[in-house]
């Protein structure tokens, strides 16, 4: 027997605040739990939802380093640009703070200490890197040196980005601070741990015993987790950013990130609710559920909880609805890459089309696996699904009303046996809408909403009231009805989904006071009710709007080509008398032909100046034939003459690799005699 609540406390991942929110975060966070949210509203349950933005870690320390600010400069920014851009797009959090008030790290501080005077931490002493010059220990990211496994000079602390292997800040090879840039020393350092091990026993009984309806993503990671076997975590760093560590001779040394974050729910809720916070915390029948992405998983079930059980007096998550992650044209969203589409540039490119993104994002959840978003996919769920079927729906119902019954509800007579067939596919909508957001499979259930708006599509399609006008009003008038009442129940069911679109459509239908329990009722509207004017809820998407915003995406991939590009390896010293062995001069093309049955492989008949040579070069991909004859090139002479493709080829023409990986001949840059030699 399921367990009865009175109330649900709904957290989201906090943000971090060095930098603005994505659809990545969207889909995967807040869209479902806002939409989760606003079902309970609806239903007149009793639920609050708690947001934030994260402010403390590594990161924001570097950014602040690299622009020539502090770090609380850098959290205000970008703590600022996603508030605002969260409200603009109908997010409806009851609070939305941040880790850096007063509240929280006195709340945090306090949480610390409960569990310390519990005796819940293990103390221990490392070695860790230190800087001298800077009189710091070094956080991963602040440890630069070569990779042992790829030999990239700028390999971090904690990964390569040049090989993407992880890594320890002692297995760089020549370690070098990235504050003075010089050599750090090992120097030992106290840390406070969390014993992870120690709670594992109740952990696999709570989690794989007593959870097993989680959705199998979140359940098979924690399992695997569990089954690899838990280890001891740091609650603390050397860092001067963040919550202090509040002990004597603790200076220099703040809560890690990762201990501190999950906290802000609490602190959230407290400066939001101070006098009955603890209702929403410490509560039995209150229902904890945590919205996050995959990457979060591991945090908000295993460790989190186990920092509340240890604390002993807060109540554990009911569930953890983790959804995977949303690449974006088939490449993997990165910040740093700027690889994404940003909310606030969203909102300023589409203005007043907060419900499209929404609706998108929703209908393309990563709900139990990595999904890609596509600008083509976007415009097509607009114009295919938006446009041509719920919104043109209901303007039709509107417009004809307004024309043959000055804009009032019909009444509804006699019934034909399609009209019966037709009220009786959706007299369940409301049950299978609520069944779907109940287990939190939010896809699913913006497909039985959309499968109304198809019903009504369709059934007005068939009926065709235009052409019954003529010769049967009556059976208009009935028409007009059962349509008008399919487009209340839209309303209904969309509201969780498409705020705005759902708010302008009741007040085209002049109604406020919808309520969910509707939802499924053919008499919603009664007759004689005076429509407002119709006006279209959403609008066509074209071509040069979505090719706009994928030629944005293409010149980012551009700049990050040519920024991340690096140069090979310098090859081994040669002798000055090797060097003089090749003999490289310039020739003049006479023709160029493409080798038959080979893409890549150009045939060239060069004047060397003593006699015409033929040279085969896999050029073709950047160049064509017809644009090089005439044109003067550089070439090794006394290569050894080989085979290719069964033609002869004497000699190399010379050309450059671009970031892109594209190749480009080395010309001179004027006119010169063929046959004179380069060195």
């Amino acid at each position: 027997m399921s367990k009865k609540f009175n109330r649900t406390l709904v957290t989201s991942a906090l943000p971090y605040a060095n930098g603005p929110v994505h659809i990545g975060h969207l889909a995967g966070v807040y869209i479902p739990a806002d939409i989760y949210v606003r079902y309970l509203r609806l239903k007149g349950e009793e639920v609050l939802f708690i947001g934030g933005s994260d402010e403390h870690g590594v990161p924001i320390t570097i950014r602040a380093k690299k622009e020539g600010v502090t770090p609380q400069d850098i959290v205000d920014k970008y703590h600022g640009i996603i508030k605002k851009s969260f409200e603009e797009f109908g997010i409806t959090f009851d609070i939305y703070s941040r880790t850096s008030s007063e509240i929280h790290k006195k709340t945090a501080s306090d949480f610390f200490l409960e569990l310390y005077n519990k005796g819940e931490f293990e103390e221990k002493t490392s070695e860790q890197y230190y800087d001298e010059e800077a009189k710091m220990f070094l956080a991963d990211r602040y440890i630069m040196g070569e990779c042992p496994h790829c030999g990239n000079p700028n390999a971090y602390g904690d990964q390569c980005e040049s090989c993407g292997t992880s890594l320890s800040p002692t297995d760089l090879k020549n370690p070098r601070s990235t504050i003075s840039g010089k050599t750090p020393v090992m120097r030992e350092t106290k840390h406070w741990y969390l014993p992870l091990d120690k709670h594992e026993s109740w952990l696999r009984q709570w989690i794989l015993e007593d959870h097993k309806e989680w959705k199998t993503n979140v359940y098979g990671q924690c399992k695997s987790w569990l089954d690899m076997g838990l280890q001891p975590r740091a609650v603390s760093r050397d860092l001067d950013w963040g919550v202090p560590i509040p002990l004597p001779g603790a200076e220099g040394k703040v809560l890690y990130v990762w201990f501190d974050a999950p906290i802000g729910y609490i602190s959230n809720t407290k400066e939001l609710l101070p006098d009955s916070w603890e209702k929403w915390w410490k509560h039995e029948d209150t229902k904890l559920l945590h919205f996050i992405g995959k990457d979060n998983i591991v945090f908000h079930c295993i460790v989190f909880p186990a920092m509340l059980k240890a604390e002993g007096s807060y109540i554990l998550p009911e569930n953890v609805p983790a959804n995977e992650f949303l690449n974006l044209e088939g490449d993997k969203i990165s910040t740093s890459r700027n690889w994404a589409v940003w909310l606030h540039e969203y909102l300023e490119d589409f203005p007043g089309q907060q419900d499209v993104l929404r609706y998108v994002l929703t209908a393309n959840a990563p709900e139990t696996k990595d999904n890609d978003f596509t600008w083509k996919d976007f415009q097509a769920r607009n114009n295919n699904e938006l446009v041509a079927i719920f919104g043109n729906f209901v303007n039709r119902a509107m417009v004809l009303t307004h024309k043959y019954f000055d804009g009032k509800v019909p009444a509804c007579h006699e019934l034909t046996d399609y009209d019966r067939d037709t009220l009786a596919e959706f007299k369940d909508v409301k049950g299978e809408v609520e069944k779907y957001l109940d287990t939190y499979r939010f896809r699913d259930a913006l497909k039985e909403a959309m499968n109304l708006a198809r019903i009504g599509n369709k059934y007005l399609a068939d009926t065709e009231p235009w052409k019954t006008a003529k010769t049967d009003m009556p059976r208009t008038e009935t028409i007009l009805n059962i349509s008008l009442q399919i487009a209340a129940n839209l309303a209904i069911a969309f509201e969780p989904f498409l705020p705005f679109s759902t708010a302008k459509l009741k007040q085209m239908l002049n109604v406020t006071d919808l309520a969910w329990t509707q939802l499924g009722q053919v008499d919603i509207l009664s007759v004689g009710h005076q429509l407002n004017q119709a006006d279209l809820l959403f609008a066509k998407i074209e071509d040069e709007t979505i090719e706009k915003q994928v030629q944005k995406l293409l010149d980012t991939k551009k700049a990050n080509e040519a920024s991340e590009y690096k140069a090979a390896p310098i090859k081994p010293s040669i002798q000055f008398p090797e060097f003089e062995k090749i003999d490289i001069r310039v020739g003049t093309i006479l023709e160029c032909i493409k080798v038959p049955k080979a893409d890549k492989l150009l045939q060239f008949l060069i004047d060397d100046g003593i006699s015409k040579r033929t040279i085969i070069s896999g050029i073709a991909q950047w160049y064509k034939p017809e644009e090089l004859v005439g044109r003067q090139v550089c070439f090794i002479a006394n290569l050894e003459p080989r085979k290719l493709r069964g033609i002869e080829s004497c000699g190399m023409l010379l050309s450059a690799e671009n970031a892109d990986g594209s190749l480009s001949l080395i010309q001179p840059s004027a006119l010169i005699t063929p046959g004179s030699k380069v060195g």
